[in-house]
């Protein structure tokens, strides 16, 4: 975690004490976030982040009152702060109200909390497991990108007590769901298909949705379609994505060496790194000399 942390508006040094276990948000994981990348100063596709915590704070009866740019901009002032111009970013609003062990004297209703770090090198590959009943996709909070990530993370420290990266967290039906931060794709040919968000259980990614909505690739359809272990195994290529990893192809399942199509997954990594470039550039802001220095050093994607 770089030094600075944003909390409801302000910059703080990451050691102040800020929160009290009377908020009861932070004691019961009641609360929404969402990881970003940042990439020459710039939130990517901030405005899909923003939707998916104000849907899901609703959903889950968090009080998210701050506007989309006013978020954005409290978030700028952070990245400045830390001097985090190509880096990860994870937002976090968090109820602090209710139930019998609520502080007294609390005078907001959440908090907004924001803290960014160094990216990741994942490497260039990633071998993942199966986990059953994993993820229930008929829940009411399905889809859900909740701070309740406990059992996330104990997912994913078991997978790597095993020697595996991440786990495939399958459904009540034993489909794949997703990983515990990542979503699941398989290329078949020229089709390239992903689990549904309606009845698989997964949540909703970012790098997920650009791919679906927002990238046209002659002779590649990318599509939502419930899909099954063997489909995994038997696929030309499978990958996982997320704002962290990009499109990191899948090399074993359950220790299985999978079938690798480096130039479908070639194509697909060209367009989303262009449609990610533009985006970049369309959302250019000033930034300090020094800033700009590091940007410029940091090359393209």
């Amino acid at each position: 975690m770089h030094p600075r942390l944003l909390h409801n508006g302000e910059i703080f040094n990451t050691t102040e004490p800020l929160i009290a276990p009377g908020q009861v948000g932070f004691m019961n994981g009641w609360g929404v976030f969402s990881t970003i990348r940042v990439r020459r100063g710039v939130l990517f596709a901030f405005e899909r982040h923003y939707r998916r915590m104000s849907r899901d704070a609703e959903r889950l009866g968090v009080p998210f009152e701050v506007s989309q740019w006013e978020l954005e901009s409290a978030l700028l002032r952070l990245v400045d702060a830390n001097q985090a111009y190509d880096a990860t970013l994870r937002v976090a609003v968090v109820r602090n109200r209710g139930g019998s062990y609520e502080r007294p004297g609390i005078r907001r209703d959440s908090d907004i909390v924001a803290f960014t770090t160094d990216t990741v090198d994942w490497g260039e590959t990633a071998k993942l497991t199966y986990m059953p009943n994993g993820r229930f996709s008929s829940s009411p909070f399905a889809g859900v990108k909740t701070t309740s990530w406990a059992l996330n993370l104990i997912c994913y420290e078991r997978a790597h007590e095993r020697g595996f990266d991440e786990v495939i967290l399958l459904n009540e039906r034993n489909e794949i769901s997703e990983c515990t931060s990542a979503n699941v794709f398989m290329i078949e040919g020229e089709n390239v298909w992903t689990p549904p968000l309606q009845s698989s259980g997964c949540l909703p990614g970012v790098t997920r949705a650009v791919l679906i909505e927002e990238l046209q690739i002659p002779g590649i359809s990318i599509s939502e379609r419930e899909l099954m272990p063997s489909d995994l195994e038997n696929a030309d290529q499978v990958f996982i994505t997320s704002t962290t990893r990009d499109l990191l192809p899948v090399s074993e399942i359950e220790g299985e060496v999978l079938s690798q199509t480096p130039e479908m997954l070639d194509r697909l990594r060209r367009a989303f790194t262009e449609y990610r470039n533009d985006y970049v550039e369309r959302h250019r802001r000033p930034l300090p000399a020094i800033a700009s220095l590091h940007a410029t050093s940091s090359g393209d994607d």
